[in-house]
C-alpha cells in the first residue's frame, strides 16, 4: 500500500473511533484524500529553495501533510523537506506520528510532531519561520476572554473563531513569499466578526487562488459536515493583480478555472474589504442606491419566541390576540398566515406593555428570511405583509419598514419583486457565503430608485409571478439587465 492510501486508510480509522461529543468540541473534521491532493496541488513549488520547512497545524490523521509531501518528492525531489505538525489531540498522535514516520522512510523527510495547543503553544519548534502552510483547521467559536483568542490578539489579531485564528498565526508564521493554503468555511469572506481579520490579511498576504465548492456535502461526507468549504492560497507579499478562481461540485473532478482581477475580488472602495466569489456580478446601472438612499430602513424581528412563551397562543379568538409571523411563514411572495396544522403558535397575545412594544403598526412590510439553504434557489426569500391590524414578527425573519412604519404598499411589492429576482440573488450569493440573509447583508444590497420599484410593482401581476415571467419583467424595465441565465 503506497503512502496516500495508507494514510487514508489511517484517516478513516481515526475518524471511526473518534468521541461524537470530543470531535464536535475540537471542530475536528479530517481531509479526505481527495481534497488533501487538490489543496497541495495548488502551491507554486518551482522556486522553492533547496531545504522547505512545512507547517500542517491542526494535522489530524496527516493526510495534508502526507499529500504535500507526496507532491514535493514527486515534483521536487532534489529539496529536504522538514514537517513540524502540530496535533492537540492525545488520541490522534498515534495516527499523525505513523503517517509522518512512513514520510521520513518512503521520502526520506525530517519531522517534528508538536503536541498541544497550536494558538497556545510558544516552543521553538514553532520559531523558526515557514516556507509553506497547509491546514484544515477547526472550527468552533472562541470566547472574548478565551486564553486562545487572547493569545491570538496579543500576537496578530483579534478573531472570533478558532479557524480564523489558526489561519492569522500562520500567515504571520510565514518567511517573506511563503505561501499557505488552507480548506476553511466561506463565512469569512463577509460580514462584520471578520472584518478585523480581513483588513490585517488583506494588507499581509496576497490572495492568489480562491476555490469554491458548489456542494456543502461532498467534501467532508464521511464527517456529515455542512458546511460551505473553500480553499484559500495566499502568499506572504503584497497582493498580485489577478487572483485565480476555480470552482468544482467536489473534490475529485477538474475544476473550472479563471484569473480575474483582484480590484473586482475585494473592491477598493469598500471599507469592510468583503471577498467575493465571483468576478464582479452585473447589476442594472439604475440599481445604484441602497437601503439608506432610498429612506428605508430594516431590522430584526423582535419577538424571540422562546423568551415570549406567555404571549404566544394558537386561539386567535382571544382578546388582543395579533398575527405571529416566523420564516415558515413565508410562501410565493405572500404570507401564509394563519398555517393549518403549524408546528408553530399563530398568535401573539399583547396586552400588557412588554407585548404590546414588539408589535408593529398595521400596513404593508416586506418579510426576508434570515435563513436559507444553499440548495435553496434564492438565497434571498421576501414577501409581502399587508395586514390589516397590528402584527409580530419572529427574530428569524428581518422587515423593511420606513421609520417603524409601514411602506407605501406599490413600493413595498416592488421591493419584495426585486429582492426576489435572479439577478438580485446573483449578486448576493457574489460576496455572502452564508446560509442566513442578515439585516446588515441587506443594506449592502443594490436597489433601483423608488420610481423605479413602484413602477416594477404596477407591471407585475398580484402576488409573485414565476421566476421566468419576473427576470422577464425586470429585464424589459431595465435595458442593460445582465444575462440571468448565465
Amino acid at each position: 500500500m503506497d503512502l496516500i492510501a495508507s494514510t487514508e486508510t489511517r484517516r478513516q480509522a481515526a475518524l471511526g473511533q473518534l468521541d461524537p461529543s470530543t470531535q464536535a468540541a475540537l471542530g475536528q473534521f479530517f481531509t479526505p484524500v481527495k481534497a488533501a491532493a487538490l489543496m497541495a496541488s495548488m502551491l507554486r513549488v518551482d522556486d522553492l529553495g533547496g531545504t522547505v520547512r512545512v507547517l500542517d497545524p491542526g494535522a489530524g490523521a496527516g493526510s495534508l501533510s502526507a499529500a504535500l509531501v507526496h507532491r514535493l518528492h514527486t515534483e521536487r525531489p532534489d529539496v529536504a523537506v522538514h514537517v513540524v505538525a502540530v496535533e492537540a489531540d492525545p488520541f490522534l498522535t498515534p495516527y499523525l506520528r505513523a503517517t509522518l514516520e512512513e514520510c521520513r522512510a518512503a521520502y526520506g523527510i525530517s519531522y517534528d510532531l508538536v503536541e498541544g495547543d497550536y494558538l497556545l503553544y510558544e516552543g521553538a519548534k514553532l520559531d523558526d519561520p515557514f516556507d509553506l502552510v497547509i491546514a484544515n483547521p477547526p472550527y468552533g467559536k472562541l470566547a472574548s476572554d478565551s486564553p486562545a483568542r487572547l493569545a491570538t490578539a496579543a500576537r496578530v489579531v483579534d478573531t472570533p473563531n478558532l479557524y480564523v485564528a489558526f489561519w492569522a498565526r500562520a500567515v504571520a508564521s510565514l518567511k517573506k513569499d511563503g505561501q499557505g493554503v488552507f480548506i476553511v468555511p466561506r463565512s469569512w469572506a463577509s460580514g462584520p466578526y471578520y472584518r478585523q481579520f480581513r483588513h490585517w490579511l488583506l494588507s499581509t498576504a496576497s490572495l492568489d487562488a480562491l476555490h469554491e465548492f458548489e456542494s456543502r456535502t461532498k467534501v467532508f461526507a464521511d464527517t456529515k459536515v455542512k458546511q460551505e468549504n473553500v480553499i484559500v492560497v495566499f502568499t506572504s507579499r503584497p497582493q498580485i493583480s489577478n487572483v485565480t478562481l476555480s470552482k468544482s461540485v467536489a473534490q475529485d473532478e477538474d475544476p473550472i478555472v479563471r484569473p480575474v482581477p483582484f480590484s473586482t475580488i475585494v473592491q477598493d472602495e469598500d471599507d469592510d474589504k468583503i471577498v467575493h466569489f465571483t468576478e464582479g456580478v452585473p447589476v442594472p446601472s439604475a440599481a445604484r442606491f441602497t437601503l439608506a438612499d432610498l429612506g428605508i430602513g430594516v431590522s430584526t424581528g423582535k419577538v424571540v419566541d422562546f423568551r415570549n412563551r406567555q404571549y404566544l397562543t394558537d386561539d386567535l379568538d382571544i382578546l388582543g390576540v395579533t398575527p405571529m409571523i416566523y420564516q415558515s411563514n413565508i410562501r410565493s411572495g405572500g404570507i401564509d398566515w394563519p398555517q393549518v396544522n403549524a408546528r408553530k403558535p399563530q398568535g401573539f397575545v399583547a396586552i400588557d406593555d412588554a407585548a404590546i412594544r414588539q408589535l408593529l403598526p398595521p400596513g404593508p412590510y416586506v418579510v426576508v428570511k434570515r435563513q436559507t439553504a444553499k440548495e435553496d434557489r434564492r438565497r434571498v426569500v421576501a414577501a409581502l405583509w399587508d395586514g390589516p391590524s397590528r402584527v409580530a414578527f419572529d427574530n428569524k425573519t428581518n422587515y423593511l419598514h420606513e421609520s417603524s412604519n409601514p411602506l407605501e404598499r406599490n413600493l413595498a411589492r416592488g421591493l419584495m419583486l426585486w429582492l426576489n429576482s435572479t439577478v438580485l440573488d446573483r449578486y448576493f450569493r457574489a460576496f455572502s457565503g452564508h446560509t442566513q440573509v442578515n439585516a446588515g447583508d441587506l443594506r449592502r444590497l443594490p436597489f433601483p430608485s423608488r420610481e423605479d420599484l413602484i413602477l416594477l410593482a404596477k407591471t407585475a401581476p398580484d402576488g409573485l409571478p414565476s421566476q421566468e415571467a419576473l427576470d422577464a419583467m425586470v429585464a424589459k424595465l431595465f435595458p442593460d439587465m445582465p444575462d440571468s441565465t448565465a
